[in-house]
This record gives C-alpha cells, structure tokens and sequence, in this order.
C-alpha cells in the first residue's frame, strides 16, 4: 500500500488469496510488517523510512502515518467514503439550522472522522480509552489547523462515558462509533462485541437530541455483516426517530488488478 511517498506490505486477515507479486513495486517497499506467532510482530525495515510523516486528505486535512508495533500506521483510509458522508451532513444541516451542531465520536482512535467534522463546522466530542490514541488525534488536529477547533479531547471508558452523558442530559446531532472485537473496562469489565454492542447502540441512541442528525456505526474485526448493522440499528433508533439505515461492505481498490480489499463493514442512519 502507498501511504503518501512511501510503500509499505502489511498483512490482512482479509487476504486469504494468493497474490502473485509480480510487480516490481513488491521489491520497492520501504518496510515490510512480519506477523509474530506468539502476537504482534515487527517492521523489517528496506528502505529509509521517517519514524513519521504527514499525508493530506482532499486538501482539507492532514493526518499524521507512522507504523506501530502491532501493524497498524494510525491511517484508515477505507473510512474516506464515511468523512465525506458525514462532512456533507453537517455542512447541509448547519447551513439550514444555522447553528453549530455537536457530534459525539466513540472509539475514536486517531480522530480521521473527528477532524472531518470538526473541518465541516461541527463541535466535537472526542472519546477514546488510549492516551496515546488522543494524543496523535489531537496531532492530526493541530497539523489540520484545527488545534483551536472546538474539539473535547477525552480519554475514558466509552461505555462508561455514555452513562454518564446520560445522567448529565447531554444530547448529541450526530454519534460516530467505531467498537473492538474485544475489550476490557477500567475495572475488568469484559466487552464483547457480541454480547455488547446491541445493547450500548440501545444506551447511546438516548444521546441522540431531539433533532437528530446521524448515527454511524463502523465495524472492522468484528466480521458483523452490514444486514446485522442494519436490523441492529433499524430497531434501536428507527421506532423513536424516524429516518433510513443504509449499511455496506467498505474496501480500498486494488489498482493492479481492478479487485477490491475488504475493510469491514458501515451501518448508518440518518433523518
């Protein structure tokens, strides 16, 4: 995969094809990500790589890809297509209320849909239990020039942020949510996505204001099918509000070979 200047070969559960690699880009890679039999892996590094570097997204943001241990580059560039859904909402919504709409994103990892929405107009409420997931969201904040945007930078236990937004009376336009496979709360709490993810859509449509904009549901690991998000969402949020659900496979195109990689799966509702 390219990422910016530089080409990077990750593995993917997803890729259980043989790929021939005939091209010649497969011997250009600057690093190569090798899977460990006991957990995680290691980077085996080709070419010189920067420990980090800046791409720009359509020219209205800037994230910052650096390859961690355990694979991942703090890029997920499938999710492109759900920026821009949700961009539009908030742009068309806000030209029509005129006023700021606020946006609560759960999950939220290093903060691709909190920039988009933060770069449409939105006020953000940005929810993640790592520190150093917050900390490299608000990185891609700052080199977007949104490091003044109105942005809650909150490191906490979803679940239990929800709970309490409850309590307080707070109601959110729009609510993002990206959950694990598998998780643990701070005081050992077991989350499961199968178990649990019904049930929280349920406790976090009570977020939704009075005059709602979207709910989005993004599911990678978890191998939920978009029929799954569709009933999951349909009737947690569809009785009391109203709206349509449309849910899909996402991918990122193959540019050799015209197939389509699958990145999980996106279930949202909107007015």
């Amino acid at each position: 995969e390219r990422c910016g200047r530089y080409i990077l070969v990750r593995p993917d559960p997803q890729i259980v094809w043989q790929t021939p690699m005939t091209d010649p880009l497969w011997q250009n890679a600057h690093a190569v990500y090798h899977r460990s039999a006991s957990g995680g892996g290691r980077w085996e590094y080709r070419k010189k790589l920067p420990e980090e570097w800046v791409i720009s997204y359509a020219g209205r943001f800037r994230l910052r890809v650096s390859p961690t241990g355990f694979k991942h580059t703090g890029l997920f560039p499938e999710q492109a297509v759900n920026w821009d859904w949700c961009s539009q909402k908030i742009k068309e919504a806000t030209r029509e209320k005129g006023r700021q709409l606020k946006v609560l994103n759960l999950f939220a990892y290093t903060g691709g849909a909190t920039i988009s929405a933060a770069a449409a107009g939105a006020a953000v409420t940005h929810v993640d239990a790592s520190k150093g997931m917050v900390t490299w969201a608000k990185e891609n904040a700052a080199a977007s020039g949104l490091g003044d945007a109105p942005i809650r930078w909150l490191v906490d236990d979803c679940v239990k942020f929800v709970e309490r937004e409850i309590r307080r009376g707070n109601t959110y336009e729009g609510i993002i949510m990206d959950p694990p496979s598998y998780g643990r709360g701070p005081k050992g709490e077991i989350w499961k996505i199968e178990d649990s993810i019904y049930p929280f859509i349920q406790q976090t449509e009570q977020l939704l204001s009075d005059d709602p904009l979207f709910f989005l549901i993004n599911s990678y690991t978890t191998g939920l099918a978009p029929s799954v998000l569709t009933y999951m969402i349909s009737t947690a949020i569809i009785p009391k509000h109203g709206g349509s659900v449309e849910s899909g496979e996402l991918g990122l195109p193959v540019s050799g070979n015209g197939l389509v990689l699958p990145c999980g799966a996106s279930g949202r509702w909107s007015r």
